[in-house]
């Protein structure tokens, strides 16, 4: 009995060793508007450690003293980690602002306006410097059809085509 409860339990005690690194992002067509809307979930604690050590600046990005600086510490990192080409062509990608719902940051951006496409490539190695394990769940919508995909640090390279 004791071996089982130890074979059961040893996946879990290794979880609390080795934390789980994972990203989300969601990037929606919005045919009406013409724009892509993406939604990036990061782990608060996560982010808020590289945006430290990058700016060499204090930062609280869920009670920051000045919003507006960390919203261009987050618009800054997100510009230089993710990027989009639709067609071949790169996409400006425009920071709307950040969330904070539990542990998680939720960060808003757009492109528009953007004509139908047929491809998608995104990269994306948000915290890859920061963490040999961390991965990105990928799902695009277009048109009502959803693609997604996994990419594991230090693949940061998808393509989605419709």
């Amino acid at each position: 009995m004791g071996v089982m409860l130890f074979k059961w339990c040893l996946p879990a005690l290794m979880a609390a060793v080795h934390p789980f690194y994972m990203s989300v992002t969601e990037i929606r067509y919005n045919n009406p508007q013409k724009t892509l809307e993406i939604s990036v979930r990061i782990f608060s604690d996560d982010l808020e450690n590289v945006l430290k050590k990058e700016s060499k600046q204090p930062l609280d990005i869920i009670h920051p003293k000045n919003r507006a600086a960390a919203d261009s510490l987050v618009a800054q990192y997100l510009r230089r980690h993710l990027s989009l080409q639709a067609d071949g062509k790169p996409l400006q990608i425009r920071y709307l602002g950040y969330e904070i719902s539990e542990d998680a940051t939720w960060c808003f951006l757009e492109c528009a306006p953007l004509a139908p496409f047929k491809k998608l490539d995104l990269r994306n190695d948000v915290l890859y410097a920061e963490h040999d394990t961390q991965s990105h769940m990928i799902h695009v919508i277009v048109n009502g059809r959803r693609q997604s995909t996994k990419l594991d640090n230090p693949s940061p390279s998808a393509t989605f085509n419709f």
